[in-house]
């Protein structure tokens, strides 16, 4: 089939092209013949019933420092589109929460990817709160008492921002940690949003593992080895990736989530897993198509447009 696919991303000229899952996603859109347009989230409008974005057709390459060609400037009727790649990167804040709710005025003749309605729904901390027995020890509270309890508790413990992304401001609080009381104070005055902590995992030295789910299947994996001094794994912190396999336990993991996923329209997801607990369900913006395919010779951006013409 011949689709016209709207891609809602950060600006292309910023991208790592060896790296970017949406660059090797449009790329494959491109080789099955797909007209695609590029818009940023901030041309975004509702007028009068109507969703529409200030779009440029694009065309892609695989050739660093030429990797793109942009048409005009049009404003396009988000409606005439067959599919719209919802992904630009967190912070999952108020601008990201309004670009659901206007992409969810769109015809079920337009499939969102992943589904706005449910993206809103499940910030990646908070997501994976709602599956029994499958997160570490966690606390989500802005309540200064209850945070010291819990460290009290469990002693080694991870501090981050509820809605962050990609490891900024994640900080591991060893038991004799000094700075344990300012770092809170600093965390709850500058922000009203709650903490969310966990108990510390030592098993994240030998990695946090990045699995990608495509419509709720395991579609591969990487582990992500945190450098050495460092608490997270992030790869643009430094984290680096080396293949790996599934064991029982995280296919288990997979298996508890991957129906929901499904059902709420959660095409493309990414989870994070570290000594047989999940950690955070990426639905945003996931990310490590490319790692994985070096890792395993595989083409998983394949994978996801034959799911999104499945459900076409």
């Amino acid at each position: 089939m011949t689709l016209a696919v709207a891609i809602q991303m950060d600006p292309i000229e910023n991208i790592d092209i060896d790296a970017d899952s949406t660059f090797v996603l449009a790329l494959e859109a491109q080789a099955r013949s797909f007209r695609l347009y590029y818009y940023l989230p901030n041309t975004l409008s509702f007028r009068d019933g109507t969703v529409i974005a200030k779009a440029q057709t694009m065309t892609l390459r695989r050739e660093h420092g030429n990797y793109y060609q942009l048409g005009d400037l049009e404003e396009v009727a988000l409606a005439s589109m067959d599919v719209i790649l919802m992904r630009q990167d967190p912070p999952f804040d108020m601008a990201y929460i309004t670009a659901t709710h206007i992409l969810e005025h769109l015809s079920d003749n337009v499939l969102v990817v992943n589904d706005p309605v449910s993206v809103r729904n499940a910030p990646e901390k908070l997501f994976v709160t709602h599956f029994a027995g499958i997160t570490p020890p966690t606390l989500i509270s802005s309540d200064t008492t209850e945070i010291k309890a819990f460290r009290r508790e469990y002693k080694d413990i991870i501090i981050k921002p509820l809605y962050g992304n990609g490891g900024s401001g994640v900080f591991h609080v060893p038991p004799n940690d000094e700075n344990f009381n300012a770092l809170i104070e600093i965390s709850t005055e500058s922000s009203a949003e709650p903490l969310i902590i966990q108990r510390y995992l030592p098993e994240v030295k030998q990695g946090d593992k990045r699995v990608v789910l495509i419509d709720g299947k395991v579609a591969g994996a990487i582990n992500r080895i945190p450098a050495t001094g460092e608490a997270r794994s992030n790869m643009h912190v430094g984290g680096q990736p080396e293949k790996t396999d599934l064991t029982e336990r995280e296919q288990q993991l997979c298996d508890i989530i991957g129906p929901t996923l499904k059902e709420q329209g959660l095409i493309f997801v990414g989870i994070d897993v570290i000594g047989g607990y999940m950690t955070e369900i990426n639905v945003t913006s996931p990310t490590g198509l490319q790692e994985i395919n070096r890792l395993n010779r595989t083409c998983l951006e394949a994978q996801v447009w034959d799911a999104i013409e499945r459900r076409l």
